[in-house]
This record gives C-alpha cells, structure tokens and sequence, in this order.
C-alpha cells in the first residue's frame, strides 16, 4: 500500500472558515472594508504604509513594470531560474528580460554578474551585445532589434531566500534603474535582519495555496511611492481613479481585483503567519537531521546575508551521477510526490523560439534546473512522515545513480507536475 504524503497543503482553521463565511452572508463581495484592512495590515507588518491587493502575484508583477515605466523594446534584468511569471511579466510590455546566470549555492541570481550587466548597460550599445540574447544580435529592417534602456531589475527570493541585494540596489540607483522585488516565496523572510520585500522601489507577494500564507488565488504588492498608489488602484480596477464616475476609465486597465472573500481568509492567515512560518521552519529543521550525512545529496545553502529564511519549499541538489527522472519515479510508486524546480525560463520553448536560447547559455541555471529537487514540504507534516520521505530516499538513491544526464528542460509531462502559481 502507497504511503500518503501530499506535496503541499494549506493550513486553514476554523477561523478562516468563519471569516469567509461572514463575507458570504454579508453584502459586500468585491472591493470592500476587508480588502482595505488586510491591505494596511499587510503593509504594516513590512514597516510600510502602502499596500494594495491583486489577483495574483503575476498580476502585481505586471502592475510593477507599467509603473516603473517599462514599454517596447526596453530591457529588465532578471534571472532565469524562476517561475516563469517573472519573466513573462516583462514580456506583457513587450519589453525584453535580460536574463543573468544563478549562484549555484542558493539558486538567486549572481549579483556580482548583476551588477556587471547593469553597468554594460549603463556604458552603451557596443558594451550591452554580451548580455543580449541571441535573437537581438542582428537588426531588423536596418534597425537594431531592442534599442531601449534598461528600465528596471526583477529580484527574485527564491525558494525563501533573499536575494543578496546591496550591491545590486548600489547599481541600479546609481544609473537611475527601478529594483521590483519577487518576494512570492519569501513573506516574513529576512536580509541582513531587513524583511524581504522592503528594499526595492516595490515587492509583490502570491497567495497560491502552496505559499507559506495563502488566500486562495490572490497577491499584494507593497510600495513607497506614494505616486503609485493611485496608479495601482485605477490599474487593478480596468483603469478607473477614484475621482471617476461610474464606468469612467482615466486608462487602459485590468480586472485584477481581490475579492472580499480573499482578503478575509488573508487576513486571518495573516494573524497566523509566525506560527504558520514556525511550523514549516520545524519541519525543514526535521529534513536537515535527517538528511544529515546522506550521500549522493546535498541541501540548498543558505547565504551568510540571510538572517531568516522563509520556507516556501525543501530543496535538495543531487549529485550529477544521479538520474532524477528515474528517482522522482521510484519515490512516487511509494506514495512520495517530488517536483523538479525549475525548468529554467531560457529553455522554455517559447523563449527558445523568441530568443534563440540554447542549451549552456546559463550553466548554473541549467545544473539547477537538472539537479534540484523539491521533496514534500508544508507545515501540517509530521516528523514521521519527514523521516518516511528521508528513508525512501536513501534507499532509492543508489538505484537511480546513472551516468545518464537528465534534460535541463522538462518534457511536457513533468512542465504540468512543476506548475507553480504565482
């Protein structure tokens, strides 16, 4: 008989049912008291005073680009080994990620080739041909395909982690570039004692069910710019302000509302996130003992930088000799679900076709997207199903070692079993 582990599970209590239910039977739905509540409260808890709630953390990353002014043919630099919102949200501008290869330790982007981007930019067209992809390196009609500035920096937290930021913020204000923050798997995490979200020009978080917090579908973008509020609130709500009348719209907006029901299961789960961020820091503390000293692995490492981690996820890096199709499949015919995270972006076929991405464009990335695996992880897990998983994986391991490498992309079949919402 399989063993049953699931591989994420939100954590709701009677409160949130409560709270949803009292929205139910009341009259208000969309935009409302909650909405507004959880939006200050969620603001407050980052030390900040601006906070407004989306459909989705894609949403918000999208919301981010229009107001840092990103549109054709202008650049932001990003990593490619993400979910694949960050970079699609660039491309709804029909601007161009410039992507930036990965320290293979903690799987952010490499700030030292960072910096070394943002100042090819900074120095001209001649200087910025390293970092372009392929695809831009000719011209088009006579004219150079993706003549733009570099407008902004997508910072990812991956995994929990905060990206090592102080360099990277030095230079992207020194040449006057806009710093976005993806904190979708990073609320409550912590940089130099600093929370996540709080350093650059504006930080969105996600709510998909697997999150650390969840509102079912759902995201929030924080902020200092007291110019982007009102531009965030009219663009969330198909273009309208607020000194409109009724179906006056100021500009080209989208329904990425949230809606009341939302904010209320926010809210309560709000209240709850140090103990929700306690119980999955006890269960990943439970997979490092027992996983202490298992061959043929290794767990993600964390930055010197990162003052508290935020578990969205526990990460294992096999060794290249192991073949982890072969092991994802031995552990699932026992009831252990694992995923690969991620595919890495360049190597998704519509950025191969776009931009003529190839195969070593980004080791790192590609290693990471071969070698690292997310094992069952949420904070409802028992220790002794950490040490069920832990087990099978011990004995599984020397069976699937292989001199047989697996594919940096996935197969259409593992790209559905890696699905991440942001």
């Amino acid at each position: 008989m399989k063993t049953q582990i699931t591989m994420s599970a939100p954590d709701i209590t009677s409160q949130e049912i409560s709270a949803v239910v009292e929205v139910l039977e009341s009259s208000s739905l969309s935009i409302g008291p909650r909405l507004e509540r959880f939006e200050a409260e969620f603001a407050r808890y980052h030390g900040l005073t601006k906070a407004a709630g989306v459909s989705s953390g894609t949403a918000g990353l999208q919301l981010c680009m229009i107001a840092s002014g990103v549109g054709e043919g202008d650049f932001v630099l990003t990593t490619p080994f993400s979910f694949i919102a960050s970079s699609n949200c660039i491309l709804y501008q029909r601007a161009i990620p410039v992507f930036v290869d990965i320290d293979p330790e903690t799987g952010n982007m490499n700030p030292a080739l960072a910096v070394e981007a943002i100042e090819a930019f900074a120095a001209g067209n001649h200087e910025r041909q390293a970092w372009l992809p392929r695809a831009l390196c000719s011209t088009a009609n006579g004219k150079t395909v993706g003549s733009g500035a570099l407008k902004a920096v997508v910072m990812v937290h991956a995994f929990g982690q905060p990206c090592e930021m102080t360099p990277v913020l030095a230079a992207a204000h020194r040449f006057g570039m806009h710093v976005i923050e993806d904190a979708c798997e990073a609320i409550g995490a912590e940089y130099r004692g600093q929370k996540a979200g709080t350093f650059g020009d504006a930080a969105v978080f996600a709510f998909y069910p697997n999150k650390q917090m969840t509102t079912g579908e759902g995201g929030m973008i924080v902020y200092r710019r007291e110019e982007w509020d009102p531009l965030f609130r009219s663009l969330r709500n198909q273009g309208r302000d607020i000194f409109d009348a009724w179906l006056n719209h100021s500009r080209l907006g989208y329904n990425y509302r949230l809606d009341e029901m939302s904010a209320a299961l926010g809210l309560v789960q709000l209240q709850r996130l140090e103990e929700l961020l306690a119980k999955r820091a006890r269960v990943a503390a439970w997979y490092g003992e027992h996983l202490k000293g298992m061959p043929l692995l290794k767990p993600l490492a964390f930055s010197p930088t990162t003052t508290r981690m935020s578990w969205f996820v526990y990460i294992i890096r096999l060794s290249p000799e192991i073949d982890r199709d072969r092991l994802m499949a031995r552990l699932d015919e026992q009831g252990i679900p694992t995923r690969p995270y991620f595919a890495p972006i360049h190597l998704q076929a519509f950025y191969r076709e776009k931009f003529h991405y190839r195969p070593g464009d980004f080791p790192q990335a590609e290693t990471a997207g071969r070698t690292f695996l997310a094992l069952p992880f949420h904070g409802k897990m028992s220790e002794e199903q950490v040490a069920t998983v832990c087990d099978a994986l011990k004995k599984e391991l020397p069976h699937a070692a292989s001199r047989k490498r697996t594919p940096v992309y996935l197969d259409h079949a593992h790209a559905q079993a890696a699905s991440l919402s942001t």
